[in-house]
């Protein structure tokens, strides 16, 4: 015989071992109908069984400290090869708990099978046959087609949905180890396959009673939010309403303020425009009176002039006539009026010098006045603007009073509102309260309910747990009985040969006995003084006979065809062995069968059940003489 490969066998013992463990997991998950998660043991037994495959044929690498072999490496290779396993790689090595590299792989499988890409990772890996080389031997799985036949089907796995936590889990120290049980079935699969059914059924409805209730802590919460929510707006709304009423009064106060300073204004200004005013016709009476007295004044200097050269132009006619009859005391008379004239012209001249001084003076009186009014009217034009600001400014904030006020209004109506809105909330509040309560009441009757239910499948579980065990020591036993019955099979086959031998001697002793017939007939005397010996030899012909007849016969019933002692019929069990009777072939308990002849078959002793015994013991004493 040809001596197989120890590493191709390995390789194909961990591809049907693949094959298995996808194949369960899949078909597992279909029948579950619902989002995988961790604790799921065919899911841990599909990562157990990639994380071997993957470990098969690894190369060691030498470090400084020890001996480095870990799946990490080429599954880091496939960050450099496919761009979208960057998030991945990123995400594993961004995890606090991860400390080995064997940790940091494990992550890898479960998120890229959470993403439904372990395929296409795996196949870009696999394609680059020479980077795979650093890492793996030429005989590596990954390296052969077997690693190309499991890539192809982890493409079924694209079917399942799984929501797999990876920071809670301890992935440095798990040990990898592969459960064989999961996929061994008996005939007693189906009974547990019900109880799974049941089992998952009540998980079923526990989970759905969690997550109404979950759902209406969320209502019951969200409406709590909503309720802090518009009382926090209440109060906002109430402050703003308070500080828009301090507004309302500071511009009350200020618009009164200044209307008040607007009329103090107005009143000094028309009280300084009415003294400005008196003052201005005083002075212009007292200048009109001071200008009627020049002009008289004026007038009577230019007609004492006018009379005075009337007078001295007939003082000069009649001077010539007369010179000559009128004395020196006329001529001094009329010097002393010309003086007294001059004196009077020199007075008057100083009177309009001082007319004109004065004049001069009330006009720059009047100027300063007139500058005076100028004034007064720019500063009347400016409070009369100041004026009218002010009451553009007393309309801007009536208009704003008016708004404020406006929405003081509607935040009024919108605190009615949100009064009844509240009041609305706080009856549904209680109705939901009340309803929650009935409900948790309801809840906890068939959480309570459930949790009998749970314990009594708990019991049920244990009782199973029990009575697999018992069923795997007895499949134990079961199997070291298949290996000693094989061993007695075996054993029975020699001796088959051994009977197909002895027949051939049989057909050999008959050609004999046919010959010896033969000479019986030519050699009667010589026959009768054998006698004896021929009558042995007879007896030893007929016991052949009657063993070839019970070979012809006979027929050996298997194990599976026999369940209970064909004598007592009792049923057979761990306690209570099948055994073979070699005479008839049949089936017995050890207490119907404990009884041992020597046959034809076989020289020595062998069992035989009671029934044989008794009848080949009466058989022997028959024969004897």
């Amino acid at each position: 015989m040809a001596v197989k490969d120890p590493t191709a066998v390995e390789r194909a013992n961990l591809l049907n071992m693949a094959k298995l463990s996808i194949k369960g997991l899949i078909e597992s998950a279909l029948s579950f109908g619902r989002t995988l998660d961790s604790d799921y043991p065919p899911l841990q037994q599909f990562f157990v069984v990639m994380e071997h495959c993957l470990k098969h044929g690894l190369k060691v690498k030498k470090s400084f400290l020890s001996y480095n072999k870990t799946i990490w490496g080429p599954l880091e290779l496939v960050e450099k090869l496919y761009p979208e396993a960057e998030e991945i790689a990123a995400s594993v090595r961004d995890l606090p708990g991860l400390k080995t590299p064997l940790g940091r792989a494990r992550a890898w499988l479960r998120l890229a099978l959470m993403q439904k890409k372990m395929a296409d990772y795996l196949r870009y890996l696999i394609i680059q046959r020479d980077l795979l080389s650093e890492f793996y031997e030429y005989h590596a799985l990954m390296m052969e087609e077997e690693g190309a036949v499991i890539v192809g089907l982890l493409v079924g796995l694209n079917v399942i949905d799984a929501n797999l936590c990876v920071k809670g889990e301890d992935l440095d120290s798990q040990v990898g180890v592969i459960d064989f049980s999961m996929y061994l079935k008996n005939e007693e699969d189906i009974g547990g396959k019900e109880r799974n059914v049941q089992i998952a059924a009540i998980l079923d409805q526990k989970n759905y009673v969690e997550e109404l209730n979950r759902q209406l802590n969320s209502t019951v919460s969200s409406l709590h939010a909503r309720v802090d929510s518009l009382e926090k707006s209440n109060t906002k709304l109430i402050e703003e309403l308070a500080i828009a009423k301090n507004n309302i009064i500071k511009l009350q106060e200020e618009n009164h303020q200044l209307r008040s300073e607007n009329t103090l204004i107005l009143m000094k200004t028309q009280h300084h425009i009415e003294v400005t005013k008196v003052d201005v016709d005083a002075e212009l009476q007292t200048y009109k009176h001071s200008r009627q007295g020049l002009d008289e004044m004026y007038n009577e200097a230019r007609r004492q002039l006018r009379e005075e050269s009337q007078l001295r132009q007939k003082v000069e006619i009649c001077g010539g006539e007369r010179s000559s009859t009128v004395g020196p005391a006329v001529s001094y008379d009329r010097e002393n009026e010309l003086m007294v004239q001059v004196s009077m012209k020199h007075e008057i001249e100083l009177a309009m010098k001082l007319l004109e001084k004065d004049i001069h003076e009330k006009q720059d009186t009047l100027i300063g006045l007139r500058q005076q009014l100028d004034e007064v009217k720019a500063i009347n034009i400016e409070m009369y603007q100041k004026l009218q600001v002010s009451e553009d400014a007393m309309k801007e904030k009536n208009e704003i009073i008016g708004r404020l006020e406006d929405k003081t209004n509607q935040i009024t109506a919108t605190m009615k509102q949100l009064e009844q809105r509240l009041q609305q909330a706080e009856k549904v509040q209680m109705e939901a309260e009340n309803e929650d309560e009935k409900f948790k009441q309801e809840c906890i009757s068939k959480s309570e309910s459930l949790q009998k239910e749970i314990s009594q499948k708990e019991k049920q579980l244990v009782q199973l747990e029990t009575d697999l065990k018992i069923e795997k020591e007895w499949r134990q036993t079961l199997e070291d009985d298949l290996q000693r019955e094989k061993a007695t099979s075996f054993h029975l086959r020699v001796e088959t040969q051994q009977i197909i031998c002895l027949k051939k001697e049989f057909l050999k002793l008959q050609d004999k006995n046919r010959q010896l017939k033969k000479m019986c007939h030519d050699q009667e005397e010589a026959l009768q003084e054998l006698a004896c010996k021929l009558s042995e030899s007879k007896l030893k012909i007929e016991d052949i006979k009657e063993a070839n007849k019970a070979l012809q016969g006979q027929v050996w019933l298997k194990d599976k065809e026999a369940t209970h002692c064909k004598l007592c019929e009792k049923e057979f069990s761990l306690s209570k062995r099948k055994h073979h009777c070699r005479n008839c072939g049949e089936i017995f308990c050890n207490a119907c069968s404990d009884n041992e002849l020597p046959l034809p078959s076989s020289p020595k002793p062998v069992r035989v059940c009671d029934s044989c015994h008794a009848f080949l013991i009466q058989r022997c004493s028959s024969n004897m003489p």
